[in-house]
């Protein structure tokens, strides 16, 4: 399934799926097929309220959500987008706007530093010899089309393309060959980054905190749909321009190993998310930080393209 959290004119976001230029709504579709089985009040849903709480509901809220779907493909397929519409059912991609997945994670989105070795050498680093963590603040998140805010306090605005896991299932001390069990789904993450700020803190987590500074989206796929993480195509273009142009298989750690390492002595929770990490080809190498008005297409194989632009505070 192509989650999203969307929004449709100023509606309470919703839970959805994208399924080729439309979104159907998994809650209205639930409520929907309950009524022609006859086994709710009209108008009753069985499905979770948020993205959230899909994810912590496990395999009882997805098997609700892949029926909910079936439903409104079928209805889809049989009707057209207009019945959908007229229903109530869904909508039109281009009708509805597009959330973050989960638009505020519970805790701080945990993040991989220097994951490809081509990034770490442009930074003047080595190789790191263990995984590098680091966390964005839950308020840093935004989503597709969002405007991010190249604040005052920067003079180097920089971008990074990364692909994103969304954890499914709770853990501590998991083993690697098992850690991919714990996947819910994956996503898309900028983590933009003020690398002035970085430098004089030295540290990462305030140059990386700032508000807006975690564009994320535009769908959550569910893990059965990439049961390899290892075999995505990534790139960041700015303004038509490719800046970055890897592939998941360039990963020092592999997403199981980040998940495993992350988990020795601490417990990851459903609706975690972990950025993995981006490859070389960010503004500080190439001298070319980021400016209001520049458009930012992070796109990773087999989710799709999460496009900001930046903005003036």
């Amino acid at each position: 399934m192509r989650l999203v959290t969307f929004r449709k004119g100023s509606s309470k976001p919703r839970v959805g799926a994208l399924v080729g230029d439309a979104v159907l709504d998994l809650g209205a579709l639930t409520a929907d097929l309950a009524r022609e089985r006859g086994t709710v009040r009209r108008g009753r849903s069985g499905i979770p309220k948020t993205m959230l709480e899909l994810v912590r509901g496990g395999a009882d809220a997805l098997t609700i959500a892949r029926e909910a779907l079936a439903h409104g493909e079928a209805v889809l397929k049989r009707d057209g987008i207009g019945a959908v519409t007229e229903r109530r059912l869904g909508a039109p991609a281009d009708k509805v706007r597009l959330e973050a997945p989960i638009p505020r994670p519970a805790r701080n989105v945990f993040c991989l530093g220097r994951n490809y070795k081509e990034h770490a050498a442009e930074r003047g680093a080595e190789a790191p010899a263990h995984p590098v963590y680091f966390t964005k603040a839950p308020e840093t998140v935004v989503g597709p089309g969002a405007k991010v805010t190249h604040h005052a306090a920067t003079k180097e605005l920089d971008y990074e393309v990364e692909l994103a896991v969304v954890i499914g299932t709770a853990g501590k001390d998991i083993v690697r060959e098992r850690a991919l069990e714990h996947v819910f789904g994956y996503t898309i993450v900028n983590d933009v980054t003020a690398r002035d700020v970085q430098k004089r803190h030295q540290q990462w987590f305030h140059g990386k905190s700032m508000d807006t500074f975690c564009p994320m989206g535009p769908v959550l796929v569910t893990a059965d749909e990439i049961p390899d993480p290892q075999t995505l195509a990534v790139a960041m273009r700015i303004n038509g321009e490719t800046r970055q142009s890897s592939h998941t298989s360039k990963m020092i750690f592999p997403v199981d190993e980040c998940i495993a390492v992350l988990s020795q002595g601490f417990t990851i929770l459903p609706g975690d998310v972990i950025a993995t990490g981006t490859p070389e080809g960010v503004g500080a190498a190439l001298g070319k930080f980021l400016k209001a008005g520049d458009k930012m297409e992070a796109e990773v194989e087999r989710i799709g393209v999460l496009a900001n632009r930046v903005a003036k505070p």
